[in-house]
């Protein structure tokens, strides 16, 4: 289906209303004796640099071998790393431009784009977009791929739905007890679910929702019952990308240039946040022509900055990537995009420059 079009089918359903203990193989209600046992894997622990950490967002590359539109994004990825010099490099998906099963050249694709960012030894991590497995391997094995690329940090998480969840730590120097939780969930592709007619964008599933309340139970266990802010990534945004754009009393900087693609599950994943209260933003990609940050309802929505360049579909020129800094002993962080060409835009203050 032409990706513009599926808006048109994709309409946005109402929540449905599960909880983590009504569902099997979730988490047992944070607190149980169940939960109090459980440690989760950690894909990476990583440490302030001189007081500051910085992450690199890039989203949507959309590469395709020989297609002339493609020959610009090796220049655009290493321009924007070396200008922001980052600890972290995410990649939230869509490395691929759209695929069939009969190409062969998936795999070598995505060496080919992760290569370059492998070359500067900068740790990066990749949340699968819908495009990436798409082509002759599925989404299993064309993480393995991603998992054997020099720099990778990325593990992912057995027993739970989809391939690239995973969970990294930010400490200061010394210390065990996480400042920062990032969490990668993997939005899927596409479900057969028929809400609306046809196929609609996939969701992140129950079983993830539980292993992240784990997760969170545990990190907040270790800061002494404090819930420790957490930034969450992931390639499809969720049914609140749109909601945000009808409320009256929403906050909202960037660009709306096309209405969110998101599932037409709401699989409640942002009440589930909420009841958390520790992920303060959900940081997406998707929609090429999006690139705002809102507040909603006390979380962040947040868009990355397309990074594909001409690849595909795009209004917002020129491409770019959204940056995230951090300061060591602060709760609050900062995000700019940064684009090609060397012009920084957005830079804000969360949650400072989102106050009535």
């Amino acid at each position: 289906m032409d990706r513009r079009n599926f808006i048109k089918v994709s309409g946005t359903a109402a929540a449905l209303g599960l909880t983590a203990s009504s569902v099997p193989g979730m988490a047992a209600v944070p607190g149980t004796a169940s939960q109090a046992n459980r440690t989760p894997a950690v894909s990476h622990a990583f440490t302030f640099n001189k007081g500051r950490f910085k992450i690199l967002q890039i989203t949507d590359t959309h590469f395709m071998i020989g297609d002339e539109r493609c020959k610009d994004v090796r220049k655009n990825l290493e321009e924007l790393i070396r200008t922001e010099s980052p600890d972290l490099i995410i990649h939230t998906g869509d490395v691929m431009n759209a695929g069939d099963r009969n190409r062969t050249d998936g795999e070598e694709a995505m060496r080919i784009v992760l290569g370059w960012i492998s070359a500067f030894k900068i740790p990066f991590a990749v949340t699968l977009g819908n495009h990436d497995g798409q082509y002759e391997l599925n989404r299993s094995e064309i993480f393995k791929v991603v998992k054997s690329i020099p720099n990778d940090v990325n593990q992912g998480v057995e027993g739970i739905y989809g391939d690239s969840n995973d969970v990294f730590t930010l400490s200061a120097p010394g210390e065990g007890k996480p400042q920062w939780v990032f969490y990668l969930f993997d939005s899927g592709d596409t479900t057969d679910l028929n809400v609306v007619e046809g196929r609609e964008y996939d969701y992140v599933h129950h079983d993830q929702i539980g292993w992240y309340r784990d997760c969170s139970s545990y990190f907040a266990r270790l800061n002494g019952g404090k819930p420790v802010p957490s930034i969450a990534f992931q390639h499809i945004p969720t049914p609140e990308f749109s909601y945000v754009l009808r409320d009256k009393l929403r906050i909202i900087k960037g660009n709306i240039g096309e209405e969110p693609c998101t599932p037409a599950i709401n699989s409640g994943l942002m009440a589930n946040f909420k009841e958390m209260r520790d992920v303060k933003a959900i940081v997406c990609g998707h929609d090429h022509d999006d690139d705002y940050a809102a507040k909603w309802k006390e979380i962040f929505l947040i868009y990355g900055r397309f990074s594909g360049g001409d690849t595909v579909y795009n209004d917002l020129k020129p491409c770019g990537a959204r940056v995230f800094e951090f300061t060591e002993g602060s709760d609050s962080f900062r995000s700019w995009i940064r684009l090609v060409g060397g012009e920084k835009i957005q830079d804000l203050r969360f949650p400072e420059d989102f106050n009535w």
